[in-house]
This record gives structure tokens, C-alpha cells and sequence, in this order.
């Protein structure tokens, strides 16, 4: 069974950094598509990052401050975010799905989410 595990989260000011981490257990990333994203109060949980094989996608509103990227080794997917502002507060959930190409959609396995809040 897969498990997720993110950690990471916390509270930051605008314009700092954080790295979140997910723990994958009982499964590969090789041939899966794994993904961040996020859902803040009272708005739909939507993509930020996600990674499948050796492509990458980004939301428009974090390209050129967030980085994907993984360990295979560890079994483990980041999410570097940087330059971080205070619409970006959210709880940040890592996911996975079957296959490669599997951009988008809510199906797949979650974790439980991070809390990632960003103070002006």
C-alpha cells in the first residue's frame, strides 16, 4: 500500500524560503507521475508542481520560484518554493499517480498534507 508522507511546512515571512518533502512508501517514482498541490480556505485544491519522468509542469503563478524534484533513490519528492508570498499560504499535499504524463486530475494517492503560511 502507498503511503505519502509530507513534511516541511511552517510559517515563513514573505519573500523567504521553504522545502517541502514527501516520503514515499510502497511504491517506485520511476513510473509514476508525482505531484504538489495545494489548497487554501474556502478554494479548490489545485496543482502547483508535478514531475514524470524527466518533465516537469508548473502553475503559472509559481514558475520561476518553485522547483520539483526528486530522489530516487529515497523515494522522496521536493518542492523548493522560494520568493514566497502571502497568497501562497495553503495546506500543500503531495500525490500520486499511476503512469507517466498524469498532469492533472485528483485521483491518485495523497498524504495528509503540510500547512505552509506566509505572514506579509
Amino acid at each position: 500500500q502507498v503511503q505519502l508522507v509530507e513534511s516541511g511546512g511552517g510559517l515563513v515571512q514573505a519573500g523567504g524560503s521553504l522545502r517541502l518533502s514527501c516520503a514515499a512508501s510502497g511504491s517506485s517514482f520511476s513510473f509514476n507521475t508525482m505531484g504538489w498541490y495545494r489548497q487554501a480556505p474556502g478554494k479548490q485544491r489545485e496543482l502547483v508542481a508535478a514531475i514524470s519522468g524527466s518533465s516537469t509542469k508548473y502553475a503559472d503563478s509559481v514558475k520561476g520560484r518553485a522547483t520539483i524534484s526528486r530522489d530516487n533513490a529515497k523515494n522522496t519528492l521536493y518542492l523548493q518554493m522560494n520568493s514566497l508570498k502571502p497568497e501562497d499560504t495553503a495546506v500543500y499535499y503531495c500525490n500520486q499517480k499511476l503512469g507517466l504524463g498524469r498532469w492533472y486530475g485528483i485521483d491518485g494517492v495523497w498524504g495528509q498534507g503540510t500547512q505552509v503560511t506566509v505572514s506579509s
